[in-house]
C-alpha cells in the first residue's frame, strides 16, 4: 500500500502547485478544493493567500476560513491532490458547497487516491470543532459519491445551484 501524507502548501512544493494547475487548465476540469487556484498563476502568491486564509481576521468577508492541504505520495513526493476544509459554513456554502472540496489531478485519478485523501483529511475536522461535516458532488460524479460514502457518507438531498446550472448531492459525515 502506498503512503501519503497531508500537508500545507509551501514553497517546497511550488513547481509542482505550478504543473498541477497547468494539467487541470489542459485537462478542462474543475480544481475542487483549490481555493482560487485557478486565477492565480504564482504558486507563492497562491501559498500566501492559503496562509492567510486560516486566520479569520485576513479572511475576504465573502469567504470562511479554511485550510489548505496538499495530499503527497510519500515514496517520490508527488502532489497526487489537493483537498480544502472550510471552518465552517456560510449561507452559500450551507446550500451548495459544504466544509471540505478535493480534487485529484487528472493523471492520477481512478486509484483511491480521493478516498484515501478524505479519509485522512477527517480527524482535521474533528480537531477543528466539526462534529457534523457536509460534502457535495455533483450529481453524476460516481467516482466522488463513492470516495464519500466510503468515508461515511450519508445522503442528504439533491439541490440545484443555478449559478452553474448543475445538481448537487448533499452528504453528511458524523
Amino acid at each position: 500500500m502506498e503512503e501519503f501524507i497531508l500537508c500545507r502548501p509551501t514553497s517546497q512544493y511550488a513547481q509542482q502547485i505550478t504543473e498541477y494547475r497547468k494539467e487541470f487548465l489542459d485537462s478542462g476540469d474543475s480544481m475542487d478544493g483549490t481555493g482560487p487556484l485557478r486565477r492565480m498563476e504564482d504558486p507563492l502568491e497562491y501559498i500566501r493567500f492559503c496562509q492567510k486564509g486560516e486566520d479569520p481576521s485576513s479572511v475576504p468577508p465573502h469567504l470562511v476560513p479554511a485550510t489548505q492541504f496538499l495530499f503527497i505520495r510519500k515514496n517520490d513526493d508527488k502532489l497526487i491532490g489537493m483537498i480544502q476544509i472550510r471552518h465552517y459554513l456560510n449561507d452559500f456554502l450551507e446550500k451548495f458547497g459544504g466544509h471540505i472540496g478535493y480534487s485529484v489531478r487528472p493523471s492520477e485519478r481512478r486509484r483511491g487516491y480521493a478516498k484515501e485523501m478524505l479519509r485522512m483529511a477527517l480527524p482535521f475536522c474533528k480537531e477543528i470543532g466539526l462534529t457534523k461535516i457536509l460534502i457535495t458532488c455533483i450529481d453524476g460524479n460516481i467516482g466522488s459519491e463513492k470516495t464519500i460514502l466510503a468515508n461515511g457518507g450519508a445522503y442528504d438531498a439533491t439541490v440545484y445551484e443555478p449559478d452553474n446550472r448543475i445538481k448537487l448531492k448533499r452528504f453528511w459525515i458524523r
